[in-house]
């Protein structure tokens, strides 16, 4: 099996190492590189080809936002899970906004930190399921009137089952349980979410959850947790 190559970038040397520590253990991934700050982050993917970045989002010159908003718009991007120390910052939602991935706190236990690379590898969203649902809903919060109309008039580009499934997606929902819920295959439920991708410019279903809360459609509140599966 190739390993998941994986690339650190963190302001705080001690952070570095002490990552490095923890997920050095693992046999399915290699840490290939190390930066301090977003600028040395473009220089260090370029260089080392990772699958994965661990990013911290405040880093002085070019901080984690920036980084990941930069990364995700190349050609041969990496996935991108973002460290944070606090549960419900904005500057997380401005992170998923960017094409993270998901995000784990500085405090997650170092088997939950080397799931979530794996789990990223694999083309899964992952957020910490302690903090997704206030994070949800503080998305929902503070998303003002323009972001909402914004929103609707983006997803207005999609037909009615595009729709259907983009909202199955900000519930949370895996590829099986839409499939289920809206009598199609899974195969059919995959083409439909690379559909609304590419039609909303969008990089992965944190996004598209995201979108679906900006526009309101999912106050209700059910099923929040968009890292539930693929």
């Amino acid at each position: 099996m190739t390993p998941i190559r994986l690339l650190l970038v963190d302001d705080d040397p001690l952070v570095r190492a002490g990552l490095a520590l923890m997920i050095g253990g693992a046999g399915d991934i290699e840490i290939v590189g190390e930066a301090a700050d977003g600028d040395e982050a473009e220089g260090a993917v370029e260089r080392t080809r990772p699958d994965v970045v661990l990013m911290d989002i405040r880093m002085p010159s070019v901080d984690g936002i920036t980084a990941t908003r930069r990364l995700r718009a190349r050609a041969d991007a990496p996935e991108v899970v973002v460290l944070t120390t606090f549960h419900a910052d904005e500057q997380v939602l401005h992170a998923l906004r960017a094409g993270a991935a998901g995000f784990v706190l500085k405090d997650t236990p170092p088997a939950e930190i080397v799931d979530a690379v794996r789990r990223v590898a694999a083309g899964e969203p992952v957020l910490s399921p302690a903090v997704t649902r206030q994070l949800m809903r503080h998305a929902a919060g503070t998303a003002a009137d323009s972001r909402q109309a914004r929103a609707r008039e983006r997803l207005a580009r999609l037909n009615d089952r595009e729709r259907e499934v983009a909202v199955a997606v900000g519930r949370g929902l895996a590829n099986a349980r839409i499939a289920a819920e809206l009598f199609m295959s899974v195969a059919t439920v995959k083409t439909h979410v690379s559909r609304i991708l590419a039609k909303l410019d969008l990089n992965n279903r944190v996004q598209i959850a995201l979108l679906a809360y900006d526009a309101g459609l999912l106050e209700d509140g059910r099923g929040t947790e968009p890292g539930e599966g693929t």
